[in-house]
């Protein structure tokens, strides 16, 4: 693993953490000493159906960027957010099994993680998923969150 401050290709591992969907690693930089973590991934053929029906290929980056925005100016660092996106995709992948999953099944997934970790998020993300008509359906799911 090359550096990626200095590019020196001399590297040591100082810790490791394994989860479900991979492997992080925090390395070390034996010329530069500066650290950096990297991610080892499992990567399965997996779409997503829409709405209207198209097959799309699951893209992480897109997950993390939607999660990301509901987490914007919360308590949560980026290392935070990847961590709920692993879990988001972990359980994707267990309920997919290599199988195509509908764009409302990761959303549920999706809201139900939100749910778990910061309020405010997952009533940004259901305002959007759902789709609220008016102030009323949202007052409605703030109530059922009480």
């Amino acid at each position: 693993m090359r550096c990626p401050y200095c590019t020196n290709p001399d590297t040591k591992v100082t810790d490791k953490r394994d989860s479900e969907s991979g492997a992080r690693r925090r390395r070390e930089c034996l010329k530069c000493e500066k650290r950096f973590t990297t991610y080892e991934r499992v990567e399965l053929d997996l779409n997503v159906i829409k709405k209207d029906g198209r097959r799309q290929k699951f893209n992480r980056d897109k997950l993390f960027e939607g999660v990301s925005k509901n987490l914007e100016k919360r308590p949560f660092t980026t290392e935070q957010i990847d961590e709920i996106v692993d879990d988001i995709e972990a359980r994707i992948y267990r309920i997919a099994k290599d199988k195509d999953i509908p764009s409302s099944k990761v959303g549920e997934i999706v809201m139900d993680k939100l749910k778990k970790v910061d309020k405010v998020a997952y009533i940004r993300f259901a305002a959007v998923y759902r789709d609220f008509a008016d102030i009323d359906e949202f007052k409605e799911e703030i109530k059922k969150l009480k």
